[in-house]
């Protein structure tokens, strides 16, 4: 066994006896609250800890999306790192080269500025867990997509840019 630790973050806990904060959230199926936002019957969000949850350091979102629920084209952000874990079914994944089926347990990482995208073109559902480091107003994006027809080009240009959604032609 080697003594040599790698490098840990600096203490953010500096207080001289530690204190009971965890939170657990159950979920729909266990007592726990229904999905926090549902987009146009497709897609549910379950805003397990967003940026104000966490301080910052990163947002969990459990999203299900219906059969055929589809989802964003080729992207990319230059704030935060998004990564994605399948739970249930099958979702196209886009590494920014190729769109592979992602089954459950399969896990894809984006760096701040990889391209990538996600779908559902299946007939069944899908669920996934998506993890933005650092944490970001996700909700915000995701609630404000259904008022993006009411938009004008350039504000829904603009939405997307102070989004941190950047979508390649």
């Amino acid at each position: 066994m080697s003594l040599i630790v790698p490098p840990y973050p600096p203490a953010r806990f500096t207080k001289d006896q530690p204190e009971v904060s965890a939170s657990l959230r159950r979920a729909p199926e266990n007592g726990g609250p229904p999905a926090d936002y549902e987009s146009f019957g497709l897609v549910k969000y379950h805003y397990l800890a967003n940026q104000q949850d966490t301080d910052g350091d990163y947002g969990l979102y459990r999203v299900d999306i219906a059969p055929n629920g589809g989802g964003p084209g080729p992207h990319f952000h230059r704030a935060m790192s998004e990564a994605f874990f399948v739970l249930s079914g099958t979702v196209k994944l886009y590494d920014g080269t190729h769109w592979t089926d992602g089954q459950p347990n399969d896990f894809l990482y984006v760096p701040p500025g990889g391209i990538h995208g996600f779908r559902n073109e299946s007939d069944s559902p899908t669920t996934l867990l998506m993890l933005f480091a650092p944490g970001a107003p996700r909700e915000h994006y995701f609630e404000g997509m259904a008022k993006l027809g009411e938009l004008t080009d350039e504000e829904r240009r603009d939405w997307f840019i102070a989004n941190d959604n950047f979508f390649i032609e």
